[in-house]
């Protein structure tokens, strides 16, 4: 017994996640094709493609990121998590981000919506994205610099692309608790480098 205390001693208290304790942002946008093509989403979500949507923002740590925290408030109802599907492309998946990464930010999910809504529309999607008819076979790096010609702000290690499956599925922005672009954590940056498939907007 007296070993395991000493490992315990040595290993460090454990970090619990508490609400409002984290470093920054990531937000992370899905290419709701690859989305639908892949996880599906249900009629709802997938009824009209959006391009580039909101899948989440995430409170992260410098390293690691916290998840599913305790409650603070009231949950949102089912209407005010529906009202995010314009960005999000369901209310379902507003609800799930929301109780595993929102109640992390020690916001109420009123200013946490808004707050999403304000990152969301803090990024310029590339406009040559929004035009695509055919399924493309290209470098995910094509992607990342098209956002950064859109966006002059953010710089090559503050976005990073990733792949599933063999398609482009997001891009994920990292911002400062104040929302301004920052440099991702070492975790974060984990580029998809292989040639991957865009599939069309319908």
């Amino acid at each position: 017994m007296r070993w395991l205390l000493v490992l315990l001693t040595l290993a460090g208290p454990l970090r619990a996640d508490e609400p409002g304790e984290f470093d920054y942002y990531v937000m992370s946008l899905s290419w709701q094709p690859s989305w639908c093509a892949g996880e599906g989403q249900g009629p709802e979500a997938c009824a009209r493609d959006l391009g580039f949507v909101l899948h989440g923002l995430w409170p992260q740590y410098e390293e690691g990121w916290p998840e599913w925290c305790a409650r603070t408030g009231r949950d949102p109802s089912r209407a005010e998590t529906g009202a995010m599907a314009d960005i999000m492309g369901s209310g379902g998946l507003a609800w799930h981000q929301w109780r595993k990464h929102g109640r992390c930010t020690g916001l109420s999910y009123e200013d946490y919506f808004a707050l999403s809504r304000e990152a969301y529309g803090s990024v310029v999607r590339p406009e040559v994205l929004r035009r695509v008819e055919e399924a493309l076979r290209l470098d995910p790096l094509v992607i990342e610099e098209a956002f950064l010609e859109a966006n002059p702000e953010l710089e090559a290690d503050g976005i990073t692309i990733t792949c599933r499956d063999g398609r482009i599925q997001e891009a994920r922005i990292c911002l400062t608790r104040s929302l301004e672009p920052r440099t991702c954590g070492a975790d974060v940056i984990r580029d998809c480098r292989a040639t991957a498939t865009l599939p069309p907007i319908e």
